[in-house]
């Protein structure tokens, strides 16, 4: 991403009004998938913009690393953070994800969400972030109901990239494109030791 780019985001982050925290949209018109996600662990919310999502999962339980290329985005993710009481719960990155994530937030992760960020070559990286059991929120523009555009998915994509992973929900209308997946954990043989997580 260029400088510009980030300027960009920038003022638009700059000129927003304050918002609070929300869940991510893939829960949209689905609220009773709610319960699919953890009430505690780590989570990672790429592109986080403003944080409201990265704040929502922090007051649900999880432990967020936010990461963001707007550095302006970032400071009022934290400062909704700092008024949900949830500021020691949440890491800001500052991060250009056009150079993949970033090195300290590879995971695992019982959550993954990505809003309105849309790189195919990062699809594989977000699976590859997610913890045995963790779930994927991820929302793109879509050409399906839309029509074809530069930063929108064609039909199927975000189905094709994440098929290893099991369906939650997968929805394409009105010019956006969801799913909610999760990696089925692999049974341990019997008498095999715990797996050892990294600390939150």
């Amino acid at each position: 991403m260029s400088g510009g780019d980030r300027a960009r985001w920038d003022a638009r982050h700059g000129a927003a009004q304050p918002s609070g925290a929300a869940p991510p949209g893939a829960l949209a018109g689905a609220a009773e998938l709610t319960a699919c996600l953890p009430v505690s662990g780590r989570a990672l919310d790429v592109a986080c913009g403003r944080g409201g999502v990265a704040v929502w999962l922090a007051r649900r339980g999880l432990v967020v690393d936010a990461v963001d290329v707007s550095p302006v985005g970032l400071a009022a993710g934290a400062r909704l953070a700092a008024s949900a009481g949830v500021a020691g719960r949440v890491r800001w990155v500052t991060h250009d994800l056009d150079a993949g994530l970033p090195a300290d937030c590879r995971g695992p992760y019982d959550v993954v969400v990505c809003q309105l960020f849309r790189d195919p070559s990062r699809y594989a990286d977000l699976a590859a972030a997610l913890a045995p059991g963790g779930v994927l929120a991820i929302t793109v523009l879509s050409e399906v109901d839309a029509g074809p555009g530069p930063f929108r998915a064609p039909a199927g994509e975000l189905r094709t990239a994440f098929s290893d992973l099991e369906t939650l929900l997968d929805r394409e209308r009105d010019g956006e494109a969801t799913l909610l997946a999760r990696r089925v954990p692999v049974p341990r043989p019997p008498g095999s030791p715990p797996v050892r997580r990294p600390r939150s």
